[in-house]
């Protein structure tokens, strides 16, 4: 057997590894998704949980035409992207919902910039309720148009311009993330 043969053989018993989609806490996160409004596949580029005291809230994946591991170039020019967070926690409350939102965005931006980004942000937030165990967000980046959002497949609205979705994937990925964990896992660098 030609060493092409034995690489051919073993690249083909990978193939259906490959397919499979990544699990975590019970989860199953697709390795690549179709997404409306963006002509190529997006594949994925890192997942992991959202804990907050020892709690699981949601499993996260980030996906991105192509991999990427460097954070400061995702928020500076943020390619299409979309985020999905599939809810593990019994329930979360709007309340809890936008005090996060508003954390992590003034933990990651200048004075100046929150307060530019703070109507749209307000936009975004008045798009969520209360979630529930098994609910699934995506957060759509459509360079042009905006983010747009949708839960449980139903379209939210759609929060306009590439600097909302730089601010918002700075809350995962800025220099204090919600979690470093979260962070390292969405970046791709447990994998």
């Amino acid at each position: 057997m030609t060493r092409w043969t034995r690489a051919l053989g073993a690249t083909l018993l990978c193939l259906p590894m490959l397919a499979q989609a990544l699990q975590l806490a019970g989860v199953e996160v697709p390795r690549q998704v179709s997404v409306q409004g963006i002509e190529q596949p997006l594949l994925l580029n890192g997942a992991g949980v959202r804990k907050k005291f020892f709690v699981k809230v949601y499993v996260a994946g980030l996906y991105l035409p192509q991999p990427q591991r460097d954070a400061a170039q995702l928020l500076a020019a943020p390619p299409p992207n979309r985020v999905l967070m599939h809810f593990v926690h019994s329930e979360v409350s709007r309340e809890k919902m936008d005090a996060a939102w508003l954390d992590g965005f003034e933990a990651n931006l200048g004075q100046a910039q929150f307060s530019a980004l703070r109507p749209r942000l307000q936009q975004f937030m008045d798009l969520f309720g209360t979630l529930y165990q098994g609910d699934r967000v995506w957060l759509d980046h459509l360079p042009g148009q905006g983010t747009r959002v949708s839960i449980n497949g139903e379209l939210r609205g759609v929060v306009p311009g590439s600097d909302f979705n730089a601010a918002l994937l700075a809350v995962w990925l800025g220099a204090e993330p919600v979690t470093d964990s979260l962070k390292k896992g969405l970046l791709g660098a447990d994998r």
